[in-house]
């Protein structure tokens, strides 16, 4: 059975910051870059350009040319075709800006409104969505529920088919959100499939046609589509890999026919012409372009860095335009830079790339870092971290360090943290692995080591800590109260959870059988993982889907990142 997709939908995408010394830095307002450019960029993909290797494209617009755009690695292992900027690539949510784009024409055509609710357009949702408006869906505030997660918490795997019925019948099943519309911001696909099926309801057609008639083809982009049909062909088509065990590529395609979340394929030369349509106001307006970068606020008057399909955010002081993507064997990602006319496009067709640091670095050979005055400290995550990113840093005695060590957990995404002492080194474990050392900047405040972004780690009490809250620029913050896990179950408690519970919103049985002294999850018969205790009725399995039963063991929540608080009975 393959999760896969459920690891891959945890997507927090950052705009790495990243200072690069002794770089060229001028921005070239010529039509190529110098040799002594490109060489400094072709050496950011040489883990990339291999022989035999899957790899990326890569596209650097400025002041609407093209100065740079390189193929790496192979588009093809099977026939050996060299990947080029003409290209075919499956781009994955960075499609989401073509499908929010559709939205938009439609409001200035007058054929609906921004603010219209979701049961206008679908009455068989259950009454939530006479609050969920499409504005709401374009900024991932509506709380729909991710249909992605929820095939996956259902039991199907990335290679497994299903269809646009099939995911509104999943969606017009669930009975509650992740949370009231306007609340919270919370990644959904979801949201932009339903989009996507109102395009098709508003205009009678599908949204591949209406994207066709009135974006690509009077763009010019003759490359580009929605693939709404995964059995026909695409010229010049990259294929999709993922690395092996054994340290080859296997195919990562997939059979899957839902637009508007994801389902563009494009090149770095029709990218080109949808960036130069921001600069170009002959066919997509101000207006329109307004509409697609103007960010929201929550209830609270929390800001939204999200857009329309598009985050709007800083990097390094620069005012950035961007989106990535990331779906089976494919990963993009494309940086804008408004105010420098500046951007930055690497397209991949390797599970394993990341496109995101790569832009990254492309980004830092060009434009330096713009200083953020003083005075302007507070108006942004981003911003109030500015200090801390410059701080110098501390010697901490281990005995101090030592006291911060302990198990935290974060009530609203269900997601346990460990802060551990590795030699003389204080490192956040967020499990599978995947750890960060930290660097002290005051007795209570840590400093992410690695990406250049100010993530700040800050404990209430530096001796007799209860809780830590994490700042990430453009993410938030987020708070985790410490807990004393439960490591072990006895007999007699393992017993109380084994049994079938079902689930009337996803139509899926799971079961819990007692096996080496724990117990083990199965999803419609089949196994899936040990289940690991955090604290008393409440369980993690796969590292990622949390269970919180009730006291009398006869029903539990599921949540799993982009979804929250599935319910299942026990039969």
């Amino acid at each position: 059975m393959n999760f896969k997709s459920i690891i891959f939908s945890v997507f927090l995408i950052f705009a790495f910051a990243r200072t690069v010394s002794g770089q060229i830095k001028t921005p070239p307002t010529h039509t190529k870059i110098t040799p002594e450019h490109a060489a400094q960029v072709d050496s950011i993909f040489i883990d990339t350009d291999k022989p035999n290797h899957p790899g990326a494209a890569l596209g650097i617009f400025k002041d609407g040319k093209i100065i740079y755009a390189k193929g790496y690695g192979y588009a093809n292992l099977e026939y050996d075709i060299p990947i080029s900027s003409t290209s075919v690539f499956r781009i994955a949510s960075t499609s989401k800006q073509f499908t929010a784009a559709c939205i938009v024409l439609l409001a200035q055509q007058e054929k609906l409104s921004l603010d219209t609710t979701l049961d206008t357009f679908f009455p068989a949702f259950p009454s939530y969505a006479k609050t969920i408006t499409v504005r709401h869906l374009l900024n991932h505030t509506s709380g729909i529920r991710d249909y992605l997660t929820l095939a996956s918490l259902s039991g199907l795997g990335d290679e497994d088919f299903y269809t646009d019925q099939d995911v509104m019948k999943w969606l017009t099943n669930q009975e509650e959100l992740n949370f009231n519309p306007g609340d919270e911001h919370l990644y959904s696909n979801s949201g932009y499939w339903l989009l996507g099926q109102i395009v098709q309801k508003v205009t009678k057609t599908s949204m591949a046609d209406y994207a066709m008639n009135e974006i690509f083809k009077p763009l010019g982009m003759n490359n580009t589509h929605f693939h709404n049909d995964y059995t026909s062909i695409v010229k010049n088509r990259a294929s999709g890999y993922y690395p092996t065990q054994e340290g080859g590529f296997q195919i990562s395609m997939t059979t899957l026919n839902m637009i508007g979340d994801g389902g563009i394929f494009t090149t770095i030369e029709d990218l080109k012409k949808w960036d130069d349509a921001y600069y170009d106001s002959k066919i997509l307006t101000r207006d329109f372009w307004k509409t697609m970068t103007t960010t929201t606020i929550l209830n609270d008057g929390t800001p939204n860095e999200y857009a329309s399909g598009l985050s709007v955010s800083v990097y390094n002081g620069h005012k950035i335009i961007q989106h990535g993507g990331a779906f089976v064997g494919f990963r993009a990602q494309k940086f804008q830079f408004p105010d420098d006319h500046f951007t930055v496009v690497v397209l991949a067709n390797r599970g394993d790339a990341n496109p995101n640091d790569l832009a990254s670095r492309v980004t830092d050979l060009f434009l330096d870092p713009i200083e953020i005055p003083a005075n302007n400290e507070g108006t942004d995550t981003a911003v109030s971290n500015n200090a801390f990113a410059k701080a110098k840093s501390i010697q901490l005695p281990i005995s101090d360090l030592k006291k911060l060590e302990g198990s935290y957990w974060n009530a609203d995404s269900k997601t346990s943290r460990n802060l551990t002492l590795v030699n003389d080194t204080l490192v956040y474990d967020r499990g599978r692995g995947r750890v960060t050392k930290m660097e002290p900047v005051s007795k209570n405040a840590f400093r992410w080591i690695g990406p250049d972004i100010p993530i700040i780690l800050t404990l209430d009490n530096p001796n007799t800590p209860s809780s830590f809250t994490l700042e990430i620029p453009g993410q938030g913050v987020f708070n985790y109260q410490k807990y004393e896990p439960i490591t072990q179950l006895t007999s007699e408690q393992i017993e109380r959870y084994e049994g079938d519970y079902y689930s009337k919103e996803l139509d899926v049985t799971y079961t819990f059988k007692k096996e080496d002294n724990g117990l083990t999850l199965y999803i419609n018969g089949e196994p899936l993982a040990p289940m690991e205790p955090i604290m008393k009725d409440r369980f993690n399995v796969a590292g990622y889907i949390v269970f919180d039963f009730t006291k009398d063991q006869q029903e539990f929540r599921a949540s799993a990142g982009r979804v929250q608080n599935l319910h299942f009975i026990k039969k």
